[in-house]
């Protein structure tokens, strides 16, 4: 069981001032907050990607995959550049794809994907056993009543029935429709 993982704190996010809903009254690890739960842990995750958005949106700036995660895993503590092909791979996303705001939700289904792909990153979990239901429960904990589903592409685990035009580093990714799973 990775750190993350024992933590319940899949991304990793470091102790600040902030008080965390769902944070574990004793803390015992000196640099990560830990949670009750992983949703609590999600949660906080999808907390900071809001405070992402406007501090983007202040300057003005994307709110890219490369510009969230460039300060999420800074150079000067990461190799930033392999955490955003990694998490470029995984998800599908576009490096430069400008979100809007996390909590009106438009864009959930493509942020729950660079969500799942920062976890396989921070933690080290394999992208297809990443809890998504945790990311689901974490988001709606976050932003209560936002999530709203329309279609959603997931990295195909088989051939895929849909082949998306990707950069030349990237060919041959496949991915597949995941509308049979409307239940959630």
């Amino acid at each position: 069981m990775t750190r993350g993982q024992r933590n319940n704190n899949p991304l990793n996010i470091r102790h600040s001032a902030d008080q965390w809903q769902g944070a574990r009254k004793e803390q015992t690890d000196k640099s990560f907050v830990q949670f009750e739960t992983m949703a609590h842990g999600y949660r906080a995750a999808w907390k900071v990607l809001e405070s992402y958005w406007k501090y983007f949106h202040d300057l003005p700036k994307a709110f890219s995959v490369r510009n969230i995660i460039s300060r999420w895993a800074p150079p000067t503590e990461n190799d930033t550049d392999n955490y955003i092909r990694t998490v470029l791979v995984l998800s599908g996303l576009g490096g430069n794809e400008n979100f809007p705001q996390p909590s009106r939700a438009t864009c959930y289904e493509r942020l729950e994907l660079l969500v799942r792909a920062m976890t396989t990153m921070e933690c080290g979990i394999p992208y297809k056993e990443v809890d998504v239901e945790a990311i689901r429960e974490g988001f709606d904990l976050a932003f209560p009543g936002k999530r709203k589903v329309k279609r959603v592409r997931k990295q195909a685990d088989k051939p895929a029935d849909v082949m998306v035009s990707m950069p030349p580093d990237m060919k041959g990714t496949t991915f597949r429709d995941w509308d049979e799973y409307s239940d959630w």
